[in-house]
């Protein structure tokens, strides 16, 4: 039981941090159509800086909140130099286009901090908590937690706000937005920026339980995606279902079977569900009207 508690926790813990990359992922895409192979990217920067700004004995919320305001710029900047001029391109092309923006985001990051992993300091005293036999490190309860927070905070932002009306106009209808004074461009923007930002606090909160590196945001960007798929591309609840289902699968592969083939019992299991339901867990069969 100790084990089969240890494996859980585990799994919980990995699925909540794919969880909110594919909550990034389904940010951009509801408004966009666009998928970003970048998320990952972001996830990486949000833990390569997060170590710099300590580095620089900045206090450690204020390296946080640098962290995240130069991510979300970043964000920003993608999608007004790359997307936006862009917009009339096939998806193919957009997509081609985001596939350029994480190679160069990665080179850049080989160039300023190297090859090696670098270790960033936990949010709080990090000393591992057992509870019947397994043991839970704080930060874990604290990436569990800030995906809970994330999900409440995108549940009230596009659903009870006025920013959030616009989002899910311009995802149904960018026309019919435009028609009411909504700006399709603007809430392109801020999907970007919701996006980069979701992405920097992954980041930051699993810098410290996976120490990052240069190409980290790779295989994030991975699972992300294919939790976003698993889940219905378009469908927020069904990213956070796609990554704690993926996650624990993954954790019980690698305590179970085999470490080694964590990944590909991942992948098999994604494919599975997709041969099964198309349209993944909780899409609509028309994937491009889904929507947050």
């Amino acid at each position: 039981m100790g084990d089969l508690l240890q494996f859980l926790v585990t799994g919980i813990t990995i699925g909540s941090i794919y969880a909110i990359v594919a909550l990034g992922l389904v940010t951009i895409y509801s408004v966009t159509k666009v998928i970003n192979l970048a998320q990952g990217e972001f996830v990486m920067l949000g833990g390569m800086l997060m170590f710099t700004f300590l580095n620089f004995n900045i206090p450690y919320w204020f390296a946080i909140l640098f962290t995240l305001v130069l991510i979300i710029i970043v964000g920003w900047m993608m999608e007004l130099t790359l997307i936006r001029p862009a917009k009339g391109a096939n998806p193919i092309s957009l997509i081609i286009l985001t596939l350029g923006a994480s190679l160069f985001i990665r080179g850049i990051a080989s160039m300023i901090w190297g090859k090696d992993s670098v270790r960033v300091e936990p949010f709080t005293a990090n000393d591992p908590i057992n509870i019947a036999g397994a043991a839970i490190t704080p930060q874990s309860i604290w990436v569990i937690l800030l995906m809970v927070l994330i999900v409440f905070g995108l549940y009230i932002l596009i659903d009870k706000t006025i920013i959030g009306k616009g989002f899910q106009a311009s995802s149904a209808n960018p026309n019919a937005a435009r028609l009411m004074g909504i700006s399709p461009k603007k809430m392109s923007s801020f999907s970007f920026v919701l996006s980069a930002g979701l992405g920097a606090l992954a980041g930051m909160a699993i810098a410290p339980i996976m120490f990052p590196a240069y190409d980290t945001g790779l295989m994030l960007g991975v699972k992300g995606l294919s939790v976003a798929i698993l889940g219905g591309l378009g469908s927020a609840p069904g990213a956070v279902l796609g990554g704690l289902i993926l996650g624990l699968i993954e954790s019980l592969g690698a305590g179970y079977v085999s470490s080694g083939f964590k990944d590909a019992i991942a992948f098999g299991f994604v494919l599975l569900i997709l041969f099964i339901r198309p349209s993944g867990l909780l899409g609509e069969k028309s994937v491009g009207k889904g929507g947050l």
